[in-house]
């Protein structure tokens, strides 16, 4: 057998590092043949829609948690809905690195207000940040709400006031918001499907 000197380093090296693992009772064998568990065997499986733009991508949530009350579950995998009518599978770069937005440290998780004047946002309830909204809107459609246009036509327009909507939802819940806003008269209205 023709040995260059880099072939003997190789081959003596293999060896004293074998004999190094065997000794402290590393088998390959045995490291070989075990099974590895399969990491989202234990996980809940959740379908949701893409956040991001207006195609409305389906994806597969993969969460761990034991589902006890007041326990919050884990996001640990993300990937495509391969039954998706839409994208079958497959997801942008942006939705295949929906994990790092969902367990980024400056996402916002709950509704903050900045008074008039304050340099500072607070943290408010759910239920406070809905009531603030509705009673703003409120007030904003009483102080401008047209209900005739100077030579006496009605029109019962609010144009102070807009709604842009999100389009990765159904069409049935965006049937729904565009009759709520349009019963209030809000004529400023949009998807993000158009933007």
């Amino acid at each position: 057998m023709d040995m260059n000197r880099r072939h003997f380093f190789r081959v003596s090296g293999a060896a004293v590092m074998g004999s190094s693992l065997v000794a402290l009772g590393f088998s390959p064998t045995a490291a070989l043949a075990e099974t590895r568990q399969f990491k989202l065997s234990r996980a809940t499986e959740t379908r949701n829609t893409c956040p991001y733009c207006s195609v409305g991508c389906g994806v597969i949530m993969y969460s761990l948690g034991d589902k006890a009350k007041n326990v919050t579950s884990e996001i640990i995998h993300i990937e495509g809905d391969p039954d998706h009518p839409v994208n079958r599978g497959t997801l942008c770069p942006k939705g295949a690195g929906l994990l790092d937005f969902i367990h980024s440290e400056s996402r916002l998780k709950f509704p903050e207000i900045r008074e008039p004047g304050s340099k500072e946002w607070k943290r408010v309830s759910w239920d406070e940040a809905m009531d603030r909204l509705a009673k703003m809107m409120k007030a904003d459609r009483d102080a401008n709400f047209q209900a005739q246009t100077a030579d006496g036509k009605t029109v019962n327009r609010w144009l102070s006031t807009g709604m842009l909507c999100a389009s990765a939802s159904s069409n049935e819940s965006g049937y729904i918001t565009h009759k709520a806003m349009r019963s209030l008269g809000m004529l400023v209205f949009d998807n993000q499907a158009r933007v």
